[in-house]
């Protein structure tokens, strides 16, 4: 007799559960994948501090009926995903081999740092254009990206960023995908004590990706602008400041992507 699950959980296992989801998928059934910092907290809240292979299915069944999970409404293409992971690792070795050679005492090792330089420019070069490639062989991810690169500020890296970390957008409402990334504020107050709204949790990858890009957005797309403008002359810290204009911006991005309409086309309502 054929099973019809309402819900398979997945724990992320840092890349080792990728096949067994992509396959899922596949298959059109409906499979989520978790943090396991959140099933661990479940687990301790409901007493069970013991860890075998039987108990932690056993968890994870009850935490899928416990817990409201959000289905990914799109699968995750999980070549795209590796393959802009492996370009910032790449990113972050280049970083340290320039911050090495800045600091670098003979010439042997300013040679050797040079040489590493050179070798991950080209390595780099290589990884973006097999994401080129590979976005413009798949339809419905080159048609999000060449949406995504419509925003002024949006450029070819942080587009593949978020067609490889962010399927949902354009799926879901703005507040969850706001909440996905980790740019929504939340409340912490309890009691008498009253506090300031703070961010935390989310995707850091697409977080720090839309930072940094959010740096050039503010300076060429005039909405953008203003508002960060107007939150600054109203008292706003910078960084508070570029991060409401952050989670704008992905209202912004996720209205473009549900509607098909590129930013130049005005105007665009959120969703």
């Amino acid at each position: 007799m054929a099973l019809k699950p309402s819900c398979i959980l997945l724990e992320a296992t840092g890349g080792y559960e990728r096949v067994v989801m992509q396959a899922l998928q596949t298959a059109q059934l409906p499979v989520v994948r978790v943090n396991p910092r959140q099933v661990r907290d479940f687990g301790k809240a409901c007493g069970q501090l013991a860890k075998t292979d039987k108990l932690d299915a056993r968890l994870l069944a009850l935490f899928a009926k416990a817990v409201p999970v959000i289905r990914t409404p799109v699968p995750t293409d999980e070549t795209l995903k590796a393959l802009v992971q492996r370009r910032q690792q790449l990113t972050e070795q280049l970083t340290r081999e320039k911050n090495q050679l800045q600091q670098a005492q003979t010439r042997f090792i300013q040679a050797d740092c040079q040489a590493a330089v050179v070798h991950l420019q080209e390595r780099l070069k290589r990884v973006a254009q097999e994401i080129a490639r590979h976005i413009e062989q798949t339809p419905d991810l080159q048609r999000k990206y060449a949406l995504l690169l419509t925003m002024p500020g949006i450029g070819q890296v942080t587009a593949s960023l978020l067609v490889a970390e962010l399927p949902e957008m354009g799926h879901l409402s703005s507040k969850v995908i706001s909440s996905l990334v980790g740019v929504a504020p939340k409340n912490r107050d309890s009691g008498t004590m009253r506090g300031q709204r703070r961010c935390w949790g989310g995707r850091a990858k697409v977080r720090t990706g839309l930072y940094m890009g959010m740096l050039s957005t503010v300076r060429y797309f005039e909405p953008l602008r203003v508002f960060y403008e107007r939150l600054v002359e109203g008292g706003k810290a910078k960084k508070l400041a570029l991060i409401a204009c952050m989670r704008k911006l992905l209202t912004m991005l996720n209205a473009m992507c549900k509607t098909g309409t590129p930013a130049s086309q005005k105007p665009l309502r959120a969703a």
